[in-house]
């Protein structure tokens, strides 16, 4: 339980293995970084769950995931500027007691999320 971050690549059809991501809180309209990391071989964070359920507190967050300098690194040609450059996904907690996992499905032209289980 608490929350948790998969990406998956969809333009090679593998998880997203050394992505860069960012996770702040965004209480107030200000946005504080809570940490930055690259994400495992699996497409996710190498640490586990970004909050464990005892940590986890009802409020607002934002995922900022590093897509063009990720597809760059797997030598695909980006234009300048990328059409995705950074994918910013803002949510909400409302039941910290539940569990929240944000996946991004991302290509360098299109992404997709929802609150998976």
């Amino acid at each position: 339980m608490g929350l948790s971050t998969h990406v998956l690549d969809t333009m090679h059809g593998t998880p997203a293995g050394g992505m860069r991501v960012s996770l702040y809180t965004t209480e107030g309209g200000q946005a504080a970084l809570v940490k930055s990391f690259a994400l495992n071989d699996d497409g996710r964070s190498p640490e586990g769950p970004l909050y464990d359920s005892a940590s986890l507190k009802a409020g607002t967050y934002r995922l900022v995931f590093e897509v063009a300098a990720y597809f760059k690194s797997r030598g695909v040609a980006l234009p300048e500027p990328a059409f995705l450059d950074h994918v910013s996904l803002d949510f909400g907690v409302a039941e910290p007691q539940q569990n929240y996992h944000v996946p991004l499905l991302v290509s360098p032209w299109s992404y997709s999320t929802y609150r998976g289980s």
